[in-house]
């Protein structure tokens, strides 16, 4: 049986949160580093960072905290801000499955085998 997957992009006047940087939240949030969430994703470190620059950039308060590198390395964890954009977006997606659930199920049922 194959698997249904919902994926929501939400567009805002100044920022844009879809399923990759909700993901790299994640992935950022359990490796407790940009680097390291780049690797899980097979992105670069380069286009890693630069997503991160552009949620800091387009949300009020900045969704990732970083810390530049030194004897005890760098690192990047997700603030309040992060973890709370984080949560309300998969309760969002959740919300968007359960409701589209008929509509879901009526579509799959005219995918070809």
């Amino acid at each position: 049986m194959e698997l249904t997957r919902l994926m929501m992009r939400l567009y805002f006047d100044k920022a844009m949160l879809g399923p990759g940087k909700v993901r790299l939240l994640e992935e950022i949030a359990e490796h407790g580093s940009i680097s390291a969430a780049g690797r899980a994703m097979k992105m670069s470190y380069k286009r890693a960072w630069s997503l991160v620059e552009e949620m800091n950039a387009g949300f009020k308060s900045p969704l990732v905290d970083r810390a530049r590198g030194g004897a005890k390395g760098g690192g990047a964890s997700l603030t309040p801000e992060g973890e709370a954009v984080l949560a309300a977006y998969r309760r969002l997606e959740e919300k968007a499955r359960e409701a589209g659930s008929e509509e879901i199920a009526l579509i799959g049922s005219m995918v070809a085998d």
